[in-house]
């Protein structure tokens, strides 16, 4: 080997710009083919077993827990741009998580944070932009607005550039409601059924990927295709492509003994997302537009697949 072109192909990569992924599960996977060629990464993770899949991805892996700040002391300055994917913790009213992660953070870093569009509670079905004040029905929901301000504070006080992505529900051919068509459980009648809205798991990776660069400071962004879909319109679409029975419909009074709470909450709020802010100003082209179309090219074969997994 020649040891001149050895140490001019290294050069570059020491010269990589470093990027911080907090939370590195499914969508943080999707997203490290987009960020590895351009930045050296590091992404965090509490478990030690998932060491070897991050470096196999192109990460290097920090073995890191919110939970405990002191093994975030790693972490401080690792990085000037960051990508903040990890959920709150499952209690109480702050998101303790995001509140310890500030306080090791570089100032004048860049921080791309994945909300929920949860923070607006039930909308009745409106359409709404970016500009609708948040009104948390539930814990998680507020946990995330706690987040969002926190985050929002910390950029101004360290001249940060922050930028929200508040996302619906996250769906991708391995991220379909198989288990509760396969479980049978109910939707409601179109009548009361509620607007829902949704972001393939793909787009959503790329969406982070130009919020490094093009989201603007304290700026929010709907991260949600172009579906318009009720609740049971999207189950029926699911069961369709994948050759189930659709789910039977129930009145709500009927339905409230029959689900799981969480999944009653969400059956509770109605809103339909504008992304034009999403397009206009962070130039994103989804992939997929629309659940159908995602549902419309998945083969039988991986519908078989995933249907009997």
């Amino acid at each position: 080997m020649n040891p001149t072109l050895s140490k001019e192909n290294a050069a570059p990569r020491l010269r990589k710009p470093r990027l911080l992924i907090v939370g590195c599960g499914d969508v943080g996977m999707r997203l490290l083919p987009w960020v590895c060629q351009r930045f050296r990464v590091y992404a965090v993770t509490s478990q030690p077993a998932r060491c070897a899949e991050l470096r196999a991805a192109g990460a290097i892996p920090v073995v890191a827990d919110l939970d405990h700040g002191i093994t975030l002391d790693r972490l401080a300055r690792l990085a000037s741009i960051i990508v903040h994917l990890a959920p709150p913790q499952s209690e109480g009213l702050q998101d303790r998580r995001t509140r310890r992660l500030v306080t090791i953070l570089p100032d004048g870093a860049r921080l791309v944070y994945v909300s929920t569009s949860g923070v607006y509670g039930d909308c009745d079905g409106a359409r709404i932009d970016e500009t609708r004040p948040v009104a948390p029905r539930n814990l998680r929901a507020r946990r995330r607005v706690d987040a969002e301000q926190v985050l929002r504070a910390w950029g101004r006080r360290s001249g940060s550039r922050v930028a929200i992505l508040r996302v619906p529900g996250i769906y991708a051919e391995d991220r379909l409601p198989l288990t509760r068509l396969q479980n049978g459980s109910p939707a409601l009648l179109a009548e009361e059924d509620v607007y829902t809205n949704h972001i393939h798991a793909d787009d959503l990776a790329r969406i982070i990927a130009l919020a490094i660069f093009r989201g603007q400071p304290g700026r929010v962004y709907h991260a949600v295709d172009n579906s318009e879909m009720k609740m049971a319109e999207y189950f029926d679409a699911v069961a369709d492509a994948c050759g189930m029975q659709r789910p039977l419909r129930l009145p709500r009074a009927e339905l409230a003994g029959a689900v799981s709470p969480m999944l009653l909450s969400f059956m509770s709020e109605s809103r339909r997302l504008s992304n034009t802010r999403l397009k206009n100003e962070l130039g994103v082209r989804l992939r997929y537009p629309t659940v159908q179309a995602m549902l419309a090219g998945m083969t039988p074969q991986i519908t078989k697949h995933e249907r009997d997994r």
